[in-house]
């Protein structure tokens, strides 16, 4: 067989490959577009899971997120939520903060998302704050979450991850 024949012969295996992907995945929910069910505060607890007691703030309280705090929370009051709750310690001189925001859809929490990241305050408490890099904001389907918090923002992410 010719080099020609060869070439022809790897462009159609290559057409069918993307063939079968295409038709494989087609229809199929990613993950991240998978709204979850369930209450904002089971939710939060599930985000603190495996990480030992002695690395937990201490005397975290969830307060509902509302018109009248949200822009405390998430930096703005110009965001779109269907239901809000909030994670933080009691002492606010502990940086520590999670906000989970339930929005109506994924599109929305794309957005959402971005507005979080471009106003939200890492440095909002009087004598501490957060390093930039330690402050993430993600969505999941319909739910956003943002997490700050130096040593175990990436613990955290990846338990909503893994929700």
């Amino acid at each position: 067989m010719n080099k020609k024949g060869i070439g022809i012969i790897l462009v159609l295996v290559v057409l069918i490959i993307i063939i079968i992907s295409i038709i494989t995945l087609n229809g199929k929910t990613k993950v991240e577009d998978k709204n979850i069910d369930g209450n904002l505060e089971d939710i939060m607890q599930k985000l603190y899971s495996n990480i030992p007691e002695e690395e937990m703030p201490s005397a975290l309280v969830n307060t509902v997120v509302t018109d009248e705090n949200v822009e405390y929370y998430l930096g703005t009051s110009d965001i779109d939520y269907v239901e809000a709750v909030a994670s933080e310690p009691s002492m606010s001189s502990i940086a520590h903060s999670i906000v989970l925001l339930r929005v109506e859809n994924s599109a929305q929490a794309q957005k959402v998302k971005q507005k979080i990241k471009e106003n939200v305050n890492p440095r909002k408490w009087v004598c501490v704050w957060v390093e930039d890099e330690n402050v993430k904001v993600e969505s999941r389907g319909n739910l956003v979450v943002l997490i700050m918090n130096d040593a175990l923002s990436d613990k955290i992410l990846e338990n909503f991850n893994n929700l």
